[in-house]
């Protein structure tokens, strides 16, 4: 549920995007259980799903330099309505990706492989972008973002979120290269899992 800020903000269009959120969880958490129910062999650790707060989007309105108005930001930005698909594996990613691709309640516009070719700083993610229909206040469709992570990527992405919006930081290139390092560390600990499986299921 949206804060009563989040609400005034939105306006005549928070009640669609909240009905975009719910399509979405229960688009993909039916999708998932389409592979296995079993908490055993599922392909999601867990699903996030939120509508930008209006504090949030204002911010990269202006970073943008765009009015700082709901309608503005629906017609202009990917990711307020953002949604964080959590595997256990790296090749889960890509199986969920292909149950995405193959949804009619969407259109898939973008994805970008951040897996495969990791950003400079070490993050590591795959994004999806999709367009979905929309119709109230003159706006046909939306975009809309999903985010598909292991759960070492979620992790390391969270504490450097975290990092990088501390105040004062000493000694920040010396950061900068120990959160690249155990980014590398992590990936490689990704894929010495995904091998693992792969052996354990060959038999």
């Amino acid at each position: 549920m949206m804060k009563q800020e989040d609400l005034r903000f939105y306006g005549e269009f928070a009640p669609k995007l909240e009905e975009i959120e719910q399509l979405l969880m229960r688009e993909i958490q039916a999708m998932l259980d389409s592979i296995s129910t079993d908490p055993e062999t599922t392909l999601a650790e867990h699903i996030k799903c939120r509508v930008k707060s209006a504090d949030s989007l204002c911010e990269k309105l202006r970073r943008f330099e765009l009015e700082e108005t709901a309608a503005c930001a629906i017609k202009n930005l990917s990711d307020i309505v953002g949604v964080r698909v959590i595997t256990h594996f790296v090749g889960d990613i890509y199986t969920v990706l292909e149950l995405i691709e193959k949804n009619d309640h969407w259109k898939v516009v973008t994805v970008k492989d951040y897996i495969a070719n990791a950003k400079p700083n070490g993050y590591r993610s795959l994004h999806v972008l999709l367009n979905l229909p929309f119709g109230v206040g003159g706006i046909d469709t939306i975009n809309v973002e999903i985010q598909l992570r292991t759960i070492a990527m979620d992790c390391w992405a969270s504490l450097e979120h975290q990092l990088k919006y501390k105040k004062h930081i000493k000694n920040t290139a010396l950061i900068v290269d120990e959160l690249k390092r155990c980014a590398d560390e992590m990936a490689s600990t990704d894929l010495s899992m995904q091998t693992i499986r792969d052996l354990i299921q060959k038999g």
